[in-house]
């Protein structure tokens, strides 16, 4: 597969860098491109973009490329690129960033499902403190559901609850289906830092 070739935009590459870093954590200057997190991804043959390439989408500017990925909406943040990076650079923090300023920008994802599942998850960890299966899953559930009927898509929204209802009692039988709405002690500091981050300081 060739992949496009990347063009510095000088006019942004400093402003698109410097927020990615700021919100990410990451120092991305210190990426030299040995590829070794490429090596390791596990999804980026598919997405056609490996975690290199998506730091050098940021650093030369491109923004469009940067935020209309597969690589920010399917990695699934095993952080082996982290642990495989010489300078600690953990790209699962930047396909975050690059989400969320997806979201901002209002730009229609490019897998909506795995956006809706990160939207549920947000919303009940946000409102335990923690993510609870339940919720999670209601509210995830409950967004496709009716996006499907709005669509007349009733045959997938069938199809949906039996395969779901079968992953649940799969987890239930190996004990990984947690009843008990649990939640941390304080749950202000999250909220505080939900907030934080809806204002733009964090990430």
């Amino acid at each position: 597969m060739s992949a496009k070739t990347l063009q510095y935009e000088a006019t942004s590459a400093k402003s698109l860098l410097q927020e990615v870093a700021e919100r990410s954590g990451q120092n991305l200057l210190a990426c030299y491109q040995c590829r070794r997190c490429a090596a390791g991804c596990p999804v980026g043959e598919e997405t056609g973009v490996t975690p290199d390439r998506l730091i050098r989408m940021v650093l030369l500017g491109d923004k469009e490329e940067a935020l209309s990925n597969l690589l920010v909406w399917k990695c699934v943040a095993c952080y082996t690129c982290g642990t495989r990076c010489p300078n600690n650079i953990q790209t699962a923090r930047i396909t975050e960033t690059l989400k969320q300023m997806s979201k901002a920008a209002h730009l229609e994802p490019l897998r909506p499902r795995i956006a809706d599942f990160h939207n549920a998850f947000m919303q009940a960890t946000e409102h335990m403190g923690r993510f609870n299966e339940i919720e999670g899953m209601r509210i995830y559930e409950t967004r496709t559901a009716v996006k499907e009927m709005k669509s007349g898509n009733f045959g997938a929204i069938v199809d949906e609850i039996k395969n779901q209802a079968k992953l649940g009692m799969t987890m239930m039988k190996k004990k990984r289906m947690h009843l008990k709405a649990d939640q941390v002690k304080n749950k202000a500091e999250v909220k505080a830092l939900y907030r934080k981050a809806r204002q733009g300081k964090g990430a």
